[in-house]
């Protein structure tokens, strides 16, 4: 249960705390805000908090900011399903024609014979970094190398990966 003394602090700034969300752009959204900041501290548990006034100001920014996030994603999302080429249309997707497949795994077989070019060591930091997502630091640590000499493996590979679309583009 909140306790009483942020209740009053909540009571007595909501006007403040409105004008702040509305001078920072919630529009139309600031009273819904103010509602999902008082029903999230009524649950709340803890103990007090040092200062009030500020807590609850940040609280709100966050709420905020975490509208806006959500419904810039979900137009992004919408605009992404909308396309009208539908090149985003799963169905289509799942329908790759074998000339699609071809091409693809011939590109696959280009890129492999590139990075074994480079040489073992380069191909297998290249892999671990991109493909299992490798921190950069942990591949510097098993393969016994400084993090410098990772970055120089990265960079040859993704060189050599340029090298490769550009010649593929212009052919």
């Amino acid at each position: 249960m909140m306790s009483s003394g942020l209740e009053a602090v909540f009571i007595a700034e909501r006007p403040a705390l409105l004008r702040f969300l509305s001078a920072r752009g919630a529009g139309d959204d600031a009273e819904d805000i103010l509602q999902e900041l008082w029903v999230r501290l009524r649950g709340r548990v803890g103990g007090p908090v040092a200062d009030p006034r500020s807590y609850l100001f940040r609280a709100a920014n966050n709420l905020m900011l975490d509208r806006a996030r959500s419904e810039r994603q979900r137009r992004g999302r919408e605009r992404e399903w909308a396309r009208p080429d539908g090149e985003n249309d799963p169905e289509r997707a799942a329908e790759a024609t074998s000339e699609e497949v071809l091409l693809s795994r011939e590109a696959l077989g280009e890129a492999e014979r590139e990075l074994d070019a480079l040489g073992e060591r380069t191909a297998r930091i290249f892999l671990r970094y991109r493909l299992q997502g490798h921190a950069q630091r942990l591949i510097a640590e098993t393969e016994g190398i400084s993090l410098s000499a990772v970055e120089k493996h990265l960079q040859k590979a993704y060189r050599a990966m340029i090298d490769l679309r550009r010649r593929s583009d212009a052919d």
